[in-house]
């Protein structure tokens, strides 16, 4: 087991993070999600929400400096920082893929989210997708973030889109696919804590 990477892609309201959280504590490995950000903004001498932005969000200058950036040949840094230009979107996104290797390389990690599973080798890493149907999501986000069905369909609509769009932008996937993992369990089926044992299954 000494080094193994455990990537976790995950649905909204899948409970992709429950599992991979309950996969590392068992494990007894790292878990990261948040992580990754936080290296790619050290790395870049950035403001990590700085960073998140470019995996949620549209460009990088039009989202922080609206007009501004289409009048100024060089923008700058939100820290004020005048010495350096604003990097660009590709650049954050170089850093996003850069962490995520750097804990894929330290190993005995469980990294979830930031699409780690496409940013590994084939046997670098065993690479899972906890998925559930929309429905049985909608009724989970419901219930967590205390809004009614509609609005909870309408923001698994919507989350969907925007992990189809970043893995669009991150990796030139036109689709997510069952055949881009490993294994790909189904939370409609089975509980977080026997998801959490197929995947140790698996390892």
């Amino acid at each position: 087991m000494a080094g193994r990477t455990i990537c976790i892609s995950h649905a909204t309201g899948a409970e992709g993070a429950l599992v991979g959280r309950t996969v590392a504590e068992r494990l007894g490995f790292q878990y990261v999600d948040d992580e990754v950000i936080a290296e790619a903004a050290e790395w870049g001498e950035l403001d990590p929400a700085f960073v998140a932005d470019a995996e949620r969000r549209k460009p990088l200058v039009a989202r922080l400096l609206g007009g501004i950036a289409e009048q100024s040949s060089a923008p700058r840094l939100p820290t004020g920082d005048t010495s350096r230009s604003l990097p660009s979107d590709a650049d954050v996104r170089h850093l996003i893929r850069s962490a995520v290797g750097s804990f894929v390389e330290r190993g005995s990690v469980v990294i979830v989210a930031h699409a780690a599973s496409f940013a590994v080798r084939d046997g670098e890493a065993l690479r899972v997708l906890v998925t559930a149907s929309p429905e049985t999501r909608a009724g989970r986000i419901a219930g967590e973030r205390n809004v009614d069905d509609k609005q909870a369909a309408r923001l698994v609509k919507e989350e969907d889109a925007g992990r189809a769009a970043y893995l669009k932008r991150f990796y030139g996937v036109d689709q997510e696919l069952p055949t881009h993992f490993d294994l790909v369990v189904n939370t409609d089926v089975l509980s977080a804590e026997d998801a959490t044992n197929v995947i140790l299954a698996a390892v």
